[in-house]
């Protein structure tokens, strides 16, 4: 049988020494929660449990603060194929003119990534097998 009063004193202890995880109120909050998080995962399986809590506060707190504000509006307006394609170019190091097998010349990625044209759903299933991903990631 799950003991509930333990686990409400747990809880209630956790929270005492680390307040912002009954809810991340201000940037100091914000970057407390930050520096916990990349502690935590270190031990990944380990610490699950407050990993998921904590990152759904963190998620929550950088989705409604005016601090991320400007920035929340600028990733909304992003193509999420466009974004993916810079994470892949970013993580990788790879240039426009990486992409001769998937896209196409350099000029025609130069215009993707400035959105003066689109990726083709040929283009994604292309980058999606030669970076073994899911052609889903191209449309989050």
């Amino acid at each position: 049988m799950v003991a509930v009063a333990e686990i409400t004193e747990l809880a209630t202890e956790l929270c005492n020494r680390a307040p912002f995880l009954r809810g991340i109120r201000n940037d100091d909050e914000h970057e407390q929660a930050l520096a916990m998080m990349e502690e935590l995962i270190e031990d990944y399986d380990a610490n699950l449990v407050v990993i998921e809590a904590l990152s759904t506060l963190i998620a929550r707190y950088e989705e409604d603060a005016t601090s991320f504000s400007a920035f929340n509006s600028r990733v909304s307006e992003l193509d999420p194929a466009v974004a993916t394609l810079r994470v892949i170019m970013d993580q990788r190091q790879l240039k426009t003119n990486d992409f001769q097998n998937e896209i196409g010349g350099k000029s025609l990625v130069s215009q993707i990534l400035n959105g003066g044209k689109r990726l083709t759903r040929n283009h994604i299933e292309r980058l999606a097998k030669r970076f073994n991903i899911s052609p889903a990631l191209f449309f989050n």
